[in-house]
């Protein structure tokens, strides 16, 4: 029990320490956004992915740029809210209410953080490329991005602790942040975000999932939520 004990504080000062570093890379990256000193990453990378001479156009075959859309999607406000809510249901059913209102408290303040962030900072779209995408808010930080990060890392952790072997929550997990740098990925591709953007949006997410990971530990210790089945 003392080595138990010693394990999850070492876990929650992980988590701690890479929630603040996170939130530090962000706050940088939006520094050097602000004073401009990004222009010209963002603008090589952009164009990068676009046909020598022709910005219209996108590297690789027609089913490239499909995919992107479709991967696109995987941060979208619509499949969020569907997994969202599917995970909460899940949770409730096995028994873990607590837990599932501690989810969508975490996304639900994610998704607050993330529309104010882009209210402030109000960064234009890319003007370089035509978009692949719809868009109607504002560049940074991307919010497929940081949104993808808060919910699939969330959920993941959350539903993580629910099974008793470590494979499969390393799995959940890894699947997670497969998910959430797809999304970011996509986002550059179809011209709907600087690469900074993203960036700024997986540190936002990457800190804010981090964080309420490291506080449901702490709430699932006192007796605020209900403990993880290996505890």
């Amino acid at each position: 029990m003392h080595w138990l004990g010693r394990h999850v504080e070492l876990g929650l000062a992980v988590a701690l320490s890479l929630a603040a570093a996170a939130a530090w890379a962000f706050v940088a990256l939006a520094e050097e956004v602000v004073e401009g000193g990004t222009h010209a990453f963002d603008t090589a990378v952009l164009l990068a992915l676009r046909a020598p001479g022709d910005p219209a156009d996108p590297l690789g075959p027609p089913w490239v740029d499909e995919l992107a859309r479709d991967l696109t999607a995987l941060g979208g406000t619509g499949v969020l809210t569907f997994v969202t809510l599917a995970a909460a249901g899940f949770l409730w059913l096995r028994s873990r209410r607590a837990t599932a209102f501690y989810l969508l408290a975490a996304v639900g303040s994610g998704v607050a953080l993330s529309n104010t962030a882009k209210a402030l900072f109000n960064r234009p779209r890319p003007d370089l490329v035509p978009h692949g995408s719809a868009v109607y808010t504002a560049s940074f930080p991307s919010g497929h991005s940081m949104m993808a990060a808060v919910t699939w890392l969330t959920l993941a952790v959350l539903v993580a602790t629910t099974f008793t072997e470590g494979r499969l929550k390393l799995y959940v997990v890894a699947l997670a942040v497969l998910v959430t740098i797809a999304v970011g990925l996509s986002r550059v591709y179809l011209g709907v975000h600087w690469p900074t953007d993203v960036l700024a949006g997986w540190a936002a997410g990457g800190a804010w999932a981090l964080a309420c990971a490291a506080l449901a530990r702490v709430l699932s210790r006192r007796g605020a939520l209900e403990a993880a089945e290996d505890d």
